[in-house]
Parts: C-alpha cells; sequence; structure tokens
C-alpha cells in the first residue's frame, strides 16, 4: 500500500498563479532564490509530474508538490 501525503487546499484570489508565486505564496519556501533553485533543479511537482518553469500558470485544481507536502490550488 502507498503511503501518499494528504493534499491541502491554499485559496488564491484571481483566476491563475505563476508556479514560483504560489510556492512562495503556499510556505513551501522561503524566498525567491530558493524557489528558482528548487523548481530549477526538479524538486517540484505540479499535478505529478516534475515542471521546471517557474512561469507556469496554475489553474484551480492544479497539485502541487514539494518535499513531500501536496498543496492544491483553490478559490
Amino acid at each position: 500500500m502507498t503511503n501518499t501525503p494528504p493534499i491541502d487546499d491554499v485559496p488564491i484570489s484571481g483566476e491563475a498563479v505563476r508556479l514560483g508565486q504560489f510556492v512562495k505564496f503556499a510556505g513551501l519556501l522561503d524566498t525567491g532564490g530558493d524557489v528558482k533553485e528548487a523548481i530549477i533543479d526538479g524538486y517540484v511537482t505540479v499535478n505529478g509530474e516534475v515542471d521546471r518553469r517557474r512561469g507556469r500558470q496554475l489553474q484551480f485544481g492544479d497539485v502541487v508538490g514539494y518535499d513531500g507536502r501536496q498543496l492544491r490550488v483553490s478559490r
């Protein structure tokens, strides 16, 4: 049996948010430099797949993963 982490909802204002902004806003990392490095190095996933684009537009329902945490973009 696989032990998957729970998915927490993180509400945003507006229709979309960029991946780098979301990682910092959600508190996964503290600084923009750390966010940039983690994304470029492939430590951040979107909907279960590595995405190295800080500027990727996330939509409601997308799930961002980092360091064993899973966060869903919500209203």
